[in-house]
């Protein structure tokens, strides 16, 4: 599969995926663990069906130590032990805040409030921060059918 747009050459992706990227590096550098952010874009990107994401998190967490029993348990989170109940939290609302349009209602007291339980309002930022990123950023590479699977871990940043 070819990119319907290399947003590498483009001059104009260029000047905003410079401020998008600096963006990303702000939350990456922020109070969230590390673990819960790419479990959070791995679950994104894989609701969104964005394969270029979904091979970079993968990646990325893996090579960072992540186990691969955590990884693939991902998208069944609700039925799996490896979890830990603040990782359950943000996964939850990442899937709330990603499937806005599925419940009309947004994302509802019961799921903010377990986020709450376990996250300080710098984490909160950072982490509805990364969930709306990863949402802009899939549907960036799903509109112009970025091809996945050449990612090297690291490779972004």
């Amino acid at each position: 599969m070819d990119a319907r747009l290399n947003f590498f050459a483009s001059p104009i992706a260029g000047k905003a995926l410079k401020h998008v990227m600096a963006a990303g590096q702000a939350v990456k550098d922020s109070p969230l663990p590390a673990a819960t952010q790419e479990l959070v874009a791995l679950r994104v990107s894989q609701i969104n069906g964005c394969a270029v994401c979904i091979d970079m998190h993968t990646k990325d967490a893996a090579a960072a130590g992540e186990t691969s029993v955590r990884l693939h348990l991902v998208a069944a989170w609700r039925e799996a032990t490896v979890f830990t109940e603040a990782e359950r939290a943000a996964l939850e609302l990442a899937e709330a805040g990603t499937r806005i349009a599925d419940g009309a209602g947004g994302v509802d007291d019961a799921v903010w409030s377990s986020a709450v339980k376990h996250y300080d309002e710098e984490q909160l930022t950072a982490l509805v921060m990364m969930i709306s990123f990863m949402n802009m950023a899939n549907r960036l590479n799903v509109i112009s059918q970025q091809p996945a699977g050449g990612y090297e871990p690291g490779q972004f940043h």
